[in-house]
């Protein structure tokens, strides 16, 4: 092991694009590693909270819920010692090396949650997404950057037609036709978010990336990078709940392992009172019992926590 890395400073907002023919695959031998960790420092700032009242489908939804009319949306798995999973690190200026191997990624819609919650793809490659509810979704797919988002997709996600109707309690999830659609970015933009249009608690994120050097951190905010040709490249992380990236630049020899260590700051609690817990007398649990026969909202699936 050559150096330990310790970056903290924010680099940019948005990430650059890159030429869809800038990478050739060639054979790597005596190709280096790069591993390490990636942490946020501070207070995690608390879950985003949505009424579920103001949605579709409530009582389905609510199978996950806080048992007062609640669905949390938590933007942060965070280890005991800090450690962040799901953040994206890749490496950039790669022009050659090791055999691209990538699968299109496949959203689940299960439970009123997308799974993954953050992905990698290929600009030009295809995405799908199916349902494994027994209620229809809305999907909805924009491409991200500091000057504004453009609609990359939007069309309905039905149900299954052999699924039974909606019922909050047990639900066997059988999965629907696939949507399938291409990913096209616009030039300089390589981040997208997926969300459904009649559940706002249902979100997704990916970036693009352009060589096969690339991992997403696991629970522990881990990552490994392996067969990198020697060189001089920029080592980024990027998670989609945090302002801008972290980067820093990396040498590699042959059969060298490099050690780098990535810490975010945590940031500020929200204050949209569209996604804090807020007691409101027309947006309460209670509102649903002036509809005749209304549902309860249970969480049969999981119970959530603030």
């Amino acid at each position: 092991m050559k150096q330990v890395l310790m970056l903290v400073a924010v680099f940019g907002i948005a990430l650059a694009a890159s030429p869809l023919s800038a990478y050739e695959e060639a054979p790597v031998t005596d190709g280096g590693t790069i591993t390490g960790k990636v942490l946020m420092k501070g207070e995690e700032p608390p879950a985003k909270a949505y009424n579920l009242v103001l949605f579709p489908e409530p009582a389905y939804c609510g199978r996950i819920s806080t048992g007062t009319g609640w669905r949390l949306l938590d933007e942060f798995q965070v280890a005991p010692d800090g450690g962040l999973q799901n953040v994206v690190v890749m490496l950039e200026g790669v022009k050659k090396g090791k055999a691209f191997e990538y699968t299109d990624p496949e959203v689940k819609a299960r439970d009123c949650t997308f799974n993954p919650r953050v992905m990698v793809v290929r600009d030009q490659h295809k995405i799908s997404v199916v349902n494994m509810d027994p209620i229809i979704h809305d999907i909805q797919i924009y491409e991200v950057a500091p000057n504004g988002s453009a609609v990359m997709l939007h069309r309905p996600l039905r149900l299954n037609p052999y699924h039974p109707k909606a019922d909050a309690g047990d639900h066997e999830h059988r999965p629907g036709e696939l949507l399938t659609d291409t990913v096209q970015f616009t030039k300089g933009r390589r981040i997208f978010f997926l969300e459904c249009g009649f559940h706002a608690y249902m979100q997704a994120w990916g970036v693009s990336v352009d060589n096969p050097y690339y991992a997403i951190t696991d629970t522990q905010g881990h990552f490994t990078l392996t067969d990198v040709p020697q060189g001089v490249y920029t080592l980024v992380a990027w998670h989609p709940g945090l302002r801008g990236i972290l980067s820093t630049e990396v040498a590699i020899l042959k059969g060298e392992l490099v050690t780098s260590r990535f810490e975010f700051d945590a940031p500020k609690a929200y204050t949209n009172a569209e996604t804090t817990m807020v007691e409101h007398p027309h947006y309460d649990v209670d509102a649903l019992g002036k509809v005749s026969e209304a549902p309860e909202i249970l969480p049969t699936h999981k119970l959530q926590t603030p």
